[in-house]
C-alpha cells in the first residue's frame, strides 16, 4: 500500500460546493434558535452522531434508546469537542479506539496482530488489507500525508477517513474511528459547524452509496463528493428545522424526564423536594439521577449550593 498514490480530481462543480459550504457555515451560526438553544441542540447533535455512527455498523441503536456502542461513541464525540490536543497521532488514535470499544473488545487500544480481510454479506473477500507488520509504518506516512497535505481543510477530512479504512489498523471499529477522526480534522481546522452536523446521520440514510464510494480504489474524487455533499444537505437539514422551529429538542428524553422539564419552565428555581412533590411513587435515588442527567445532557442547571440548590432550564 502507497498512500503517495492516492489522488483525486479536483472541478468547478467541486469548488463551488466548498464555497456552498462556507456560506452553509455562516448561515448556521448566525441562526438566533441555534444561539438560543445552543446546549440542548448541540447535545441532540451529538446523540445523533454517536447513534447513526453505530446503526452504519449494523447496530440497532436508536436516539432513544442508545446501547454500549452508541454510549461508548458519545463518549468519544464528547471528548474530542474538550480535548485541547490539535495534532492528529498515533497515540490519539488509540485513544480513540479505546474508548470506542471500552468494554465491548480486548482489543480496544490496540493494533491488530495478523493479517485481516473485510467480507462481504455472502462471505466474500472484498478487500485484503496491509499485513499487521506494515501498520505502524503505514500510520505514519499517513499522518505525514495529512499534516503536509495542501488541501482544504473539509478535503483533508474524507481523505483521512477514506485512507484509514484502507490501513484498517484494528480488528474491529476502524469505520467508527474513521469518522471520529474526520470529526476531530473538522474540529481543529474550524469547520465543526458548532457540532450541530450530525454528519452519521446522512451516511446512515445513504449507506448504500457511501459504502460504493469505500471501494477501494487510488482515486478518492467519489468518496470526497460523497463527503461534501453529506455536508451540505445535513447542514441544510438543520438549518431548516431552525427555521421551521422543528429542530429536536425534549424528544428524545423519556416522559418522566421530559415531565420534568415542563415542571421547571412553569416553576424555575424549584428544588429537589418540590420537583419530588410531583413523583411522590418514585425513588428519591431515581429522581436525583434523572436531574443529574438533565444535567450532563445540558437541558438544566443547578442553582445555588447545599440545601439552598434549586434547578432551572438551561438556555446557552
Amino acid at each position: 500500500m502507497d498512500i503517495s498514490k492516492y489522488h483525486w480530481q479536483e472541478s468547478v462543480a467541486s469548488r463551488q460546493v466548498l464555497i456552498q459550504i462556507e456560506a452553509l457555515k455562516l448561515t448556521l451560526l448566525s441562526l438566533p434558535r441555534l444561539k438560543t438553544n445552543y446546549g440542548i441542540l448541540r447535545t441532540a447533535s451529538l446523540l445523533k452522531s454517536a447513534v447513526y455512527s453505530a446503526r452504519i455498523e449494523g447496530f440497532p441503536d436508536t436516539e432513544q434508546n442508545p446501547q454500549k456502542v452508541s454510549q461508548n461513541l458519545l463518549k468519544a464525540y464528547n471528548f474530542l469537542i474538550s480535548t485541547p490536543q490539535k495534532k492528529l497521532s498515533v497515540a490519539l488514535i488509540k485513544n480513540l479506539h479505546r474508548k470506542v470499544l471500552d468494554n465491548i473488545s480486548s482489543s480496544a487500544g490496540h493494533f491488530r496482530t495478523e493479517p485481516w480481510a473485510v467480507y462481504d454479506q455472502f462471505g466474500s473477500a472484498i478487500y485484503l488489507a496491509p499485513l499487521h507488520i506494515q501498520i505502524p509504518g503505514l500510520l505514519s506516512d499517513y499522518l505525514s500525508y495529512l499534516e503536509n497535505s495542501q488541501n482544504h481543510p473539509l478535503i483533508n477530512a474524507a481523505i483521512a477517513q477514506f485512507i484509514f479504512e484502507k490501513i484498517h489498523p484494528f480488528a474491529d471499529g476502524n469505520g467508527r474511528v474513521g469518522r471520529l477522526i474526520s470529526a476531530f480534522l473538522l474540529k481543529v481546522s474550524g469547520y465543526h459547524f458548532d457540532y450541530l452536523i450530525p454528519l452519521e446521520e446522512y451516511i446512515e440514510n445513504h449507506k448504500d452509496v457511501y459504502y460504493s464510494s469505500l471501494i477501494p480504489s487510488h482515486d478518492l474524487t467519489e468518496f470526497i463528493n460523497f463527503f461534501l455533499t453529506a455536508l451540505i444537505e445535513q447542514g441544510k437539514a438543520v438549518i431548516l428545522a431552525a427555521q421551521q422551529d422543528t429542530l429536536p429538542t425534549t424528544n428524545l428524553l423519556s416522559p418522566r424526564r421530559q415531565e420534568i422539564l415542563a415542571i421547571l419552565k412553569d416553576h424555575p428555581h424549584a428544588s429537589f423536594d418540590f420537583i419530588h412533590r410531583r413523583f411522590l411513587n418514585l425513588n428519591p435515588k431515581t429522581l436525583h439521577y434523572d436531574l443529574g442527567q438533565l444535567i450532563k445532557r445540558g437541558f438544566i442547571q443547578k442553582a445555588g449550593i447545599t440545601r439552598g440548590v434549586t434547578y432551572i432550564i438551561k438556555n446557552n
